[in-house]
């Protein structure tokens, strides 16, 4: 299980960044005119990747906690993985929301930029811990 559950972590570590470094900035050089139509795509395409993932971590991490680990490396992960579902519902689902009813911002893409560091540090972190229980 435990390794399952760090394939998932990794998954979700590579698209995070995959986001923070190609998609996010894109949104950028969409243009006002199609942004409306492309930022749509993106978050429901994106949703249909991330949120079964994303249930899955939780679920498995969920699951190894009710088998027992209570390592401090794996109670520490499950720290940066809460650190990760409250950036996303608090502060990058109200920013995509922003972008939904306001249309194309510079200001507020650079704000989504910016904040989502936050969760690419988190699963990032996450990521090392989870992957170090596996080979230590």
């Amino acid at each position: 299980m435990l390794q399952f559950h760090t394939f998932i972590t990794w998954a979700l570590m590579g698209l995070i960044w995959h986001v923070q470094i190609v998609q996010y900035p894109l949104f950028m050089d969409v243009g006002r005119e199609s942004f409306d139509r492309y930022h749509c795509g993106h978050c429901l395409r994106i949703a249909f990747v991330v949120v079964p993932l994303m249930l899955l971590e939780a679920a498995t991490g969920a699951w190894l906690f009710w088998l027992g680990e209570r390592s401090p490396v794996f109670l520490w992960s499950l720290v940066f993985m809460v650190a990760v579902w409250l950036s996303t519902f608090f502060i990058q689902v109200p920013i995509h929301s922003q972008l939904t009813q306001g249309g194309w911002s510079a200001d507020v893409i650079q704000k989504l930029v910016r904040t989502n560091w936050l969760r690419t540090v988190a699963w990032t972190v996450r990521g090392v811990l989870v992957g170090s229980m596996c080979i230590g």
